[in-house]
């Protein structure tokens, strides 16, 4: 099967040479780093490491996966993951293995089963992981425990999901439309560590807020379509 890395990338020199080593070769053919505005040497780290990078100079996490997705052609399995090494890339064999079975089209790298990630997830990250998880089960009745941006998907399923999303609401919108596509979807513990550097998003109070105030409107919007 042709399974294509997609990582998002901002300023991560001191740690995107990390991932792309991380990643089993055995299992991967494309390695996409989707540059996304960086003003150090990420492109240049990315490059030597050997991945294809590909520049989206629009800012926004969606989008930089939409660039990604759209660079990478024809592909059976699509994997994203953050650039900042706190994702154990080695453990991908984890989520892509229940689709290569057949057993899964969508797979989340859950932090939080078994409270994996529970020490080094920031406490308003950790709240609005537990707020979103309540909302979706609540309104749609399936049980996610984390937004976890480790995860893997089918060809087919992503096509189905017509994503849209070019910022904060990107993983969940991923979730939801999983969910009333009527996607086999699974979760898988997976380890987390501190990243490398400072988040741009829970690192940063208003990127928080933002972020917070995102996820409730993707929640808001696609439970009316």
């Amino acid at each position: 099967m042709d399974i294509c890395v997609i990582i998002p990338a901002l300023n991560e020199q001191d740690a995107i040479g990390r991932v792309i080593a991380d990643i089993p070769t055995d299992l991967v053919r494309k390695v996409i780093v989707v540059d996304n505005g960086s003003t150090d040497s990420t492109v240049q780290v990315a490059q030597q490491a050997g991945a294809r990078v590909v520049s989206e100079p629009r800012r926004g996490y969606g989008a930089a996966c939409l660039a990604g997705i759209a660079a990478a052609g024809a592909a059976d399995i699509f994997v994203f993951l953050d650039g900042d090494y706190s994702d154990y890339p080695a453990e991908m064999g984890l989520l892509v293995a229940p689709i290569l079975e057949g057993r899964a089209d969508f797979v989340i790298g859950s932090r939080m089963a078994g409270g994996r990630g529970a020490g080094v997830i920031p406490a308003q990250a950790r709240f609005g992981n537990l707020l979103a998880c309540f909302l979706m089960r609540m309104m749609y009745g399936f049980c996610y425990t984390d937004l976890g941006p480790f995860r893997a998907i089918s060809a087919s399923g992503l096509r189905a999901l017509d994503m849209r999303d070019t910022n904060y609401g990107w993983t969940i919108e991923m979730q939801i439309k999983a969910m009333k596509r009527g996607l086999r979807i699974l979760e898988i513990p997976v380890r987390y560590r501190r990243r490398i550097g400072c988040s741009k998003v829970s690192g940063t109070v208003w990127g928080s807020v933002r972020a917070g105030y995102k996820i409730l409107y993707t929640i808001a919007r696609l439970s009316l379509t």
